[in-house]
């Protein structure tokens, strides 16, 4: 039997947490959610999910922070990071989303609203790296 892929899904909105995760479950994936980044983290040290789908702007600990632990620590450094916000370039002017989510060695950005055909080509390609 094939294992399936386990995606951490990190996100303060819960809307956006079950519409995703509804996209994500039509293909043969084990979606984990967290409603912060704190219990992102906590999720990423027991799940060591495949891949990580994470927002930047959340109370309390931020995605940006989030992707900071998860590449430090030499456990998860290696999991897949994409960040999913809408904080972009196209709604402030600036590339300090993508630039700043890249220096933290995040795999991918992807702007909000998120097409659901664009975010499984975004998943199904960092999982088979």
């Amino acid at each position: 039997m094939e294992r399936r892929a386990k995606i951490l899904l990190i996100d303060d909105d819960p809307d956006f947490i079950e519409t995703t995760k509804v996209v994500l479950e039509s293909k043969p994936y084990r979606i984990i959610t967290a409603l912060s980044g704190d219990e992102g983290l906590n999720k990423a040290r027991e799940e060591k999910p495949d891949l990580v789908l994470l927002d930047i702007i959340m109370p309390g600990v931020d995605g940006f922070q989030v992707c900071q632990e998860l590449k430090k620590d030499t456990q998860l450094a290696q999991i897949p990071v994409i960040m999913i916000t809408s904080f972009s370039e196209k709604h402030m002017g600036t590339s300090l989303g993508v630039s700043q989510g890249l220096t933290l060695e995040a795999e991918d950005f992807i702007d909000k609203p998120v097409a659901p055909a664009e975010l499984l080509i975004r998943v199904e390609k960092w999982l088979k790296k």
